[in-house]
Protein backbone atom coordinates (compact mmCIF):
# COMPACT_ATOMS: atom_id res chain seq x y z
CA UNK A 1 0.00 0.00 0.00
CA UNK A 2 2.78 2.67 1.02
CA UNK A 3 4.47 1.48 -2.61
CA UNK A 4 1.65 2.05 -4.20
CA UNK A 5 1.28 5.50 -2.62
CA UNK A 6 4.97 6.51 -3.44
CA UNK A 7 4.17 5.68 -7.19
CA UNK A 8 1.37 7.48 -7.06
CA UNK A 9 2.84 10.20 -5.82
CA UNK A 10 5.83 10.25 -8.29
CA UNK A 11 4.06 9.89 -11.01
CA UNK A 12 1.83 12.98 -9.83
CA UNK A 13 4.96 14.81 -9.38
CA UNK A 14 6.41 13.93 -12.59
CA UNK A 15 3.46 14.79 -14.40
CA UNK A 16 3.32 18.20 -12.52
CA UNK A 17 6.67 19.37 -13.38
CA UNK A 18 6.33 18.73 -16.98
CA UNK A 19 2.94 20.48 -17.28
CA UNK A 20 4.46 23.28 -15.17
CA UNK A 21 8.12 23.03 -17.67
CA UNK A 22 5.54 22.93 -20.94
CA UNK A 23 4.03 26.49 -20.00
CA UNK A 24 6.97 27.82 -19.52
CA UNK A 25 8.76 26.74 -23.02
CA UNK A 26 5.39 27.50 -24.91
CA UNK A 27 5.51 31.18 -22.76
CA UNK A 28 8.89 31.85 -24.68
CA UNK A 29 7.59 30.46 -28.07
CA UNK A 30 8.51 33.27 -30.47
CA UNK A 31 5.32 34.40 -32.40
CA UNK A 32 6.66 36.48 -35.32
CA UNK A 33 5.53 40.02 -35.94
CA UNK A 34 7.29 39.54 -39.45
CA UNK A 35 8.58 37.19 -41.60
CA UNK A 36 11.36 34.81 -40.41
CA UNK A 37 13.51 33.21 -42.93
CA UNK A 38 13.86 29.40 -41.67
CA UNK A 39 16.12 28.57 -43.97
CA UNK A 40 17.95 31.95 -45.00
CA UNK A 41 19.52 30.38 -48.66
CA UNK A 42 22.95 30.20 -47.67
CA UNK A 43 23.72 27.87 -44.93
CA UNK A 44 21.83 25.98 -41.73
CA UNK A 45 22.30 29.26 -39.52
CA UNK A 46 19.61 28.37 -37.07
CA UNK A 47 19.15 25.01 -37.52
CA UNK A 48 20.52 21.72 -36.32
CA UNK A 49 20.07 18.24 -37.90
CA UNK A 50 19.67 14.65 -35.96
CA UNK A 51 19.39 11.50 -37.57
CA UNK A 52 18.47 8.13 -36.33
CA UNK A 53 21.90 6.59 -36.82
CA UNK A 54 24.38 9.21 -36.65
CA UNK A 55 22.22 12.03 -34.30
CA UNK A 56 23.56 14.91 -34.44
CA UNK A 57 26.77 14.42 -36.71
CA UNK A 58 25.92 14.51 -40.67
CA UNK A 59 28.87 12.47 -42.10
CA UNK A 60 26.99 11.68 -44.75
CA UNK A 61 26.41 14.84 -45.61
CA UNK A 62 22.80 14.45 -46.32
CA UNK A 63 21.39 18.83 -45.75
CA UNK A 64 23.26 20.69 -48.06
CA UNK A 65 22.90 24.54 -49.23
CA UNK A 66 24.11 25.13 -52.71
CA UNK A 67 22.60 27.68 -55.31
CA UNK A 68 20.25 29.04 -52.53
CA UNK A 69 18.64 26.28 -52.05
CA UNK A 70 18.28 23.64 -49.14
CA UNK A 71 19.32 19.86 -50.65
CA UNK A 72 18.01 17.15 -49.17
CA UNK A 73 19.96 14.20 -50.26
CA UNK A 74 17.47 11.46 -48.37
CA UNK A 75 19.94 8.95 -47.39
CA UNK A 76 18.43 7.84 -44.08
CA UNK A 77 16.21 8.79 -41.64
CA UNK A 78 15.72 12.17 -39.51
CA UNK A 79 15.71 15.72 -40.24
CA UNK A 80 16.79 19.29 -40.18
CA UNK A 81 14.77 20.95 -37.16
CA UNK A 82 14.53 24.78 -36.01
CA UNK A 83 16.76 25.33 -32.65
CA UNK A 84 13.84 27.49 -31.64
CA UNK A 85 10.11 27.17 -30.65
CA UNK A 86 7.45 28.75 -32.80
CA UNK A 87 3.86 29.19 -31.86
CA UNK A 88 0.94 31.41 -33.88
CA UNK A 89 2.55 31.27 -37.28
CA UNK A 90 1.96 30.67 -40.88
CA UNK A 91 4.75 28.35 -42.42
CA UNK A 92 5.36 28.28 -45.85
CA UNK A 93 7.63 25.67 -47.57
CA UNK A 94 8.45 25.17 -51.77
CA UNK A 95 10.06 21.84 -52.24
CA UNK A 96 9.78 19.93 -55.28
CA UNK A 97 11.55 15.84 -55.35
CA UNK A 98 14.84 14.97 -56.91
CA UNK A 99 14.88 11.56 -58.48
CA UNK A 100 16.34 9.94 -56.09
CA UNK A 101 15.33 7.11 -53.91
CA UNK A 102 17.29 5.01 -51.39
CA UNK A 103 17.05 1.73 -49.23
CA UNK A 104 13.96 -0.66 -48.98
CA UNK A 105 12.52 2.92 -50.35
CA UNK A 106 14.28 2.68 -53.76
CA UNK A 107 10.78 1.73 -55.73
CA UNK A 108 8.53 3.14 -53.14
CA UNK A 109 6.75 6.46 -53.14
CA UNK A 110 8.54 9.78 -52.48
CA UNK A 111 8.04 10.29 -48.74
CA UNK A 112 9.36 13.22 -46.70
CA UNK A 113 7.43 15.81 -44.28
CA UNK A 114 6.46 19.22 -42.35
CA UNK A 115 6.57 18.41 -38.63
CA UNK A 116 5.28 21.27 -36.60
CA UNK A 117 4.76 21.89 -32.28
CA UNK A 118 8.02 19.35 -32.37
CA UNK A 119 8.49 18.92 -28.67
CA UNK A 120 10.43 16.63 -25.90
CA UNK A 121 13.25 14.35 -26.90
CA UNK A 122 14.86 14.86 -30.70
CA UNK A 123 14.57 11.16 -31.96
CA UNK A 124 11.78 10.67 -29.44
CA UNK A 125 9.39 8.88 -31.83
CA UNK A 126 11.37 5.68 -33.11
CA UNK A 127 14.84 7.45 -32.54
CA UNK A 128 13.73 9.17 -35.53
CA UNK A 129 11.79 12.55 -34.71
CA UNK A 130 10.34 14.83 -32.49
CA UNK A 131 6.96 14.07 -30.92
CA UNK A 132 4.70 16.28 -32.97
CA UNK A 133 1.97 17.12 -35.86
CA UNK A 134 3.19 16.16 -39.35
CA UNK A 135 1.64 17.81 -42.46
CA UNK A 136 2.72 15.18 -44.66
CA UNK A 137 5.01 15.47 -47.69
CA UNK A 138 4.32 12.31 -49.76
CA UNK A 139 3.40 11.30 -53.41
CA UNK A 140 -0.35 11.65 -53.40
CA UNK A 141 -0.75 12.03 -49.59
CA UNK A 142 0.52 15.83 -49.53
CA UNK A 143 -1.27 17.24 -46.82
CA UNK A 144 -2.27 13.99 -44.94
CA UNK A 145 -1.80 14.85 -40.46
CA UNK A 146 0.32 12.10 -39.01
CA UNK A 147 -0.03 12.41 -35.43
CA UNK A 148 3.87 11.67 -34.22
CA UNK A 149 4.02 10.52 -30.64
CA UNK A 150 7.20 10.83 -29.10
CA UNK A 151 8.75 10.63 -25.83
CA UNK A 152 10.35 13.25 -23.17
CA UNK A 153 13.92 12.86 -22.13
CA UNK A 154 12.54 10.42 -19.31
CA UNK A 155 10.28 8.49 -21.75
CA UNK A 156 7.10 9.68 -20.87
CA UNK A 157 5.21 11.02 -23.55
CA UNK A 158 3.79 14.13 -24.09
CA UNK A 159 0.13 14.77 -24.50
CA UNK A 160 -1.23 14.54 -27.85
CA UNK A 161 -4.23 15.55 -29.13
CA UNK A 162 -6.39 16.64 -32.48
CA UNK A 163 -9.94 17.25 -32.99
CA UNK A 164 -10.94 17.06 -36.82
CA UNK A 165 -14.38 16.36 -38.91
CA UNK A 166 -13.66 13.17 -40.93
CA UNK A 167 -15.78 10.96 -43.07
CA UNK A 168 -14.86 7.56 -43.89
CA UNK A 169 -13.18 6.49 -47.66
CA UNK A 170 -13.81 3.26 -49.45
CA UNK A 171 -11.15 1.10 -47.16
CA UNK A 172 -12.79 2.78 -44.20
CA UNK A 173 -9.35 5.36 -43.65
CA UNK A 174 -10.40 8.91 -41.75
CA UNK A 175 -10.40 11.46 -44.44
CA UNK A 176 -10.35 15.46 -43.70
CA UNK A 177 -14.39 16.78 -44.88
CA UNK A 178 -16.06 20.05 -43.85
CA UNK A 179 -19.06 18.10 -43.18
CA UNK A 180 -17.42 15.31 -41.68
CA UNK A 181 -17.87 13.81 -37.69
CA UNK A 182 -16.25 15.59 -35.44
CA UNK A 183 -13.60 13.32 -33.20
CA UNK A 184 -10.57 13.32 -31.33
CA UNK A 185 -7.82 11.88 -31.75
CA UNK A 186 -4.45 10.84 -29.99
CA UNK A 187 -2.59 9.11 -32.52
CA UNK A 188 -2.78 7.71 -36.15
CA UNK A 189 -3.30 9.45 -39.22
CA UNK A 190 -6.11 11.96 -41.08
CA UNK A 191 -5.89 11.61 -44.39
CA UNK A 192 -6.41 15.15 -46.71
CA UNK A 193 -9.74 15.62 -48.41
CA UNK A 194 -9.30 13.71 -51.69
CA UNK A 195 -6.51 10.88 -50.81
CA UNK A 196 -7.12 8.34 -53.58
CA UNK A 197 -8.68 4.86 -51.93
CA UNK A 198 -6.19 3.02 -54.63
CA UNK A 199 -3.41 4.82 -53.15
CA UNK A 200 -0.26 2.26 -53.28
CA UNK A 201 3.32 2.75 -52.10
CA UNK A 202 4.73 2.60 -55.14
CA UNK A 203 7.32 4.97 -56.85
CA UNK A 204 5.92 7.35 -59.05
CA UNK A 205 2.34 7.67 -57.61
CA UNK A 206 -0.88 9.95 -58.31
CA UNK A 207 -4.18 9.79 -57.78
CA UNK A 208 -6.92 11.08 -59.49
CA UNK A 209 -7.49 14.48 -57.65
CA UNK A 210 -3.92 15.18 -56.20
CA UNK A 211 -3.39 19.07 -55.97
CA UNK A 212 0.07 18.60 -55.33
CA UNK A 213 2.65 19.44 -58.39
CA UNK A 214 3.28 16.47 -60.85
CA UNK A 215 6.71 14.97 -61.31
CA UNK A 216 9.92 16.90 -60.06
CA UNK A 217 7.75 20.47 -60.09
CA UNK A 218 7.38 22.86 -57.60
CA UNK A 219 5.06 22.51 -54.65
CA UNK A 220 3.85 25.11 -52.30
CA UNK A 221 2.87 23.76 -48.77
CA UNK A 222 1.55 25.87 -46.39
CA UNK A 223 0.91 24.96 -42.63
CA UNK A 224 -1.30 27.70 -40.30
CA UNK A 225 -0.76 27.30 -36.53
CA UNK A 226 -3.65 29.71 -35.23
CA UNK A 227 -3.50 28.73 -31.98
CA UNK A 228 -4.52 25.28 -31.23
CA UNK A 229 -6.01 25.05 -35.01
CA UNK A 230 -3.61 23.50 -37.38
CA UNK A 231 -4.39 24.10 -41.53
CA UNK A 232 -2.74 22.42 -44.52
CA UNK A 233 -2.80 24.45 -47.64
CA UNK A 234 -1.06 22.74 -50.91
CA UNK A 235 -0.59 24.98 -53.98
CA UNK A 236 -3.46 27.40 -52.69
CA UNK A 237 -6.15 24.64 -51.59
CA UNK A 238 -7.30 23.89 -48.12
CA UNK A 239 -6.94 19.72 -48.03
CA UNK A 240 -7.18 19.37 -44.07
CA UNK A 241 -7.58 21.11 -40.91
CA UNK A 242 -7.14 20.33 -37.11
CA UNK A 243 -8.50 22.07 -34.19
CA UNK A 244 -8.00 21.60 -30.50
CA UNK A 245 -4.30 20.41 -31.17
CA UNK A 246 -1.95 19.34 -28.27
CA UNK A 247 0.80 20.55 -28.30
CA UNK A 248 0.34 24.01 -30.03
CA UNK A 249 3.46 24.89 -30.04
CA UNK A 250 7.95 23.89 -30.75
CA UNK A 251 9.96 23.50 -33.17
CA UNK A 252 9.48 22.77 -36.95
CA UNK A 253 11.30 19.82 -39.01
CA UNK A 254 11.72 19.08 -42.30
CA UNK A 255 12.56 15.28 -42.63
CA UNK A 256 14.46 13.25 -44.51
CA UNK A 257 12.84 9.48 -45.44
CA UNK A 258 14.48 7.92 -48.06
CA UNK A 259 13.87 10.51 -51.00
CA UNK A 260 15.79 13.33 -52.36
CA UNK A 261 13.98 16.62 -51.75
CA UNK A 262 15.14 19.93 -52.92
CA UNK A 263 13.68 22.88 -50.57
CA UNK A 264 14.14 26.98 -51.87
CA UNK A 265 11.46 28.30 -49.43
CA UNK A 266 11.32 27.88 -45.79
CA UNK A 267 9.56 30.83 -44.10
CA UNK A 268 7.03 32.10 -41.40
CA UNK A 269 4.72 34.85 -41.19
CA UNK A 270 2.29 35.94 -38.42
CA UNK A 271 -0.85 34.55 -38.99
CA UNK A 272 -3.06 36.67 -41.61
CA UNK A 273 0.10 38.41 -43.02
CA UNK A 274 1.29 35.84 -45.35
CA UNK A 275 1.12 36.76 -49.12
CA UNK A 276 -1.21 34.66 -50.87
CA UNK A 277 -0.47 31.66 -53.25
CA UNK A 278 0.63 32.16 -56.69
CA UNK A 279 1.52 29.18 -59.05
Amino acid sequence: MKNQLLFSLILLFTSTSFCIADEVAKEKAIVPDKVIKIFNGKDLDGLYTWMRDTKYEDPRQIFTVKDGILHISGDGYGGVITKNNYKNYHVIVEYRWGDKTWGARVDKTKDSGLLVHGVGRDGGYGNTWLHSIEAQIIEGGVGDFILVRGTNEDGTHPPMSMDAKVVKDRDGENCWSEEGELKTFHSGRINWYGRDPDWKDVLGFRGRVDVESPGEEWTTLEVICDGDKVTNIVNGIKVNEGTKVVPSYGKILIQTEMAELYVRKWEIWPVGKAPKYTK
